[in-house]
């Protein structure tokens, strides 16, 4: 019988697939900042959010005596740290590798991917919910349409774009949602995998997500840059047997595979670098000393019974 040789490129391409079946929340946010990682100092790398101008009228012929007004750009920034190692190593010995493994992707890649989604998708949910909002609403469990467009009008005033909001639900949201007989569901969302499994529908401007990384009872609604995520594959040591790194729409994952002898087993090892962070703009008006607050996004929390 031929030998059976595992390529590492393909099965860390194998990995990183499962992992962008698995994974909702990265493809919710801003994640463009990977590239720049490359030699940053501390790991860090700053962002630049762009300045907001609004545009002025002058007089229609007027007689020229007032000058135009000269306004000034407020760029910031936002620092994000690729400043955690999610992993997930695995023990696979002599015999298991000869007598138990059928199929190397489903017994032992598609756990550990798993794992790592699990982590990764934590991590966000985290950044998430442990931000500071300018903006909380408190969602009526008999009428939860009408905290969606309250949530609407706090962007809209904002001036937070339309386009790809997202309303991310926990599980409780989504029951009192579907239960109020006013959501729409929609038959593809127009994306595979995970994030196609959560799209729930449209709901007031929003695309709505269930995910069960965040409280049962919160919501969220915001747009792709009120968050960023970053996620780098790490480089492949010179002394393992062999390894890959691969990276596509956003994600990215490393596998290695070594042997050690002294107790007879092979270590698969997948892991990733994680970096996170909020998008807080300049809301003083012109003039104020600099205000930064998270307006790109709004907090839902389902009022509980009998508040």
């Amino acid at each position: 019988m031929a030998n059976v040789f595992l390529k590492p490129e393909v099965i860390a391409a194998t990995a990183l697939g499962l992992l962008e079946r698995e994974v909702v929340l990265p493809s919710l946010v801003w994640n463009d900042a990977i590239s720049d990682f490359a030699g940053a100092k501390n790991d860090t790398v700053s962002i630049r959010v762009p300045s907001r101008l609004r545009a002025r009228e002058y007089g229609w012929r007027n007689n020229r005596s007032s000058e135009i007004v000269l306004d000034e750009l407020d760029e910031s920034k936002i620092d994000v740290s690729l400043n955690h190692d999610i992993y997930s190593a695995v023990a696979v010995t002599d015999e298991e590798l000869t007598l138990d493994i059928k199929d190397f992707g489903a017994q032992v890649l598609a756990p550990q991917s798993s794992a790592v989604a699990r982590a990764v998708e934590d991590l966000l949910a985290t950044t998430i919910s442990g931000a500071t909002y300018a903006t909380t609403v408190t969602i009526n469990p008999s009428d939860p349409f009408a905290a969606a467009v309250d949530a609407r009008t706090a962007l809209n005033k904002a001036e937070v774009p339309r386009d790809g909001r997202v309303l991310l639900v926990g599980a409780d949201v989504e029951a009192a949602m579907l239960k109020s007989e006013l959501l729409k569901r929609v038959d593809e969302s127009g994306s595979e995998g995970a994030l196609r499994e959560a799209m729930i529908g449209r709901y007031a401007g929003f695309n709505v997500i269930g995910s069960n990384a965040i409280d049962p009872s919160a919501a969220y609604a915001f747009v792709r840059s009120a968050f960023i995520f970053a996620m780098r594959a790490p480089a492949i040591p010179a002394g393992v047997s062999f390894g890959q790194s691969q990276s596509h729409a956003g994600l990215a994952m490393r596998w290695i595979r070594d042997y050690d002898p002294t107790k007879l087993r092979d270590r698969s090892v997948l892991n990733t670098y994680v970096g996170t962070a909020v998008v807080k703009d300049n809301t003083a008006a012109a003039g104020d000393p600099e205000h930064l607050e998270l307006v790109r996004a709004v907090k839902l929390t389902l009022a509980k019974p009998g508040s």
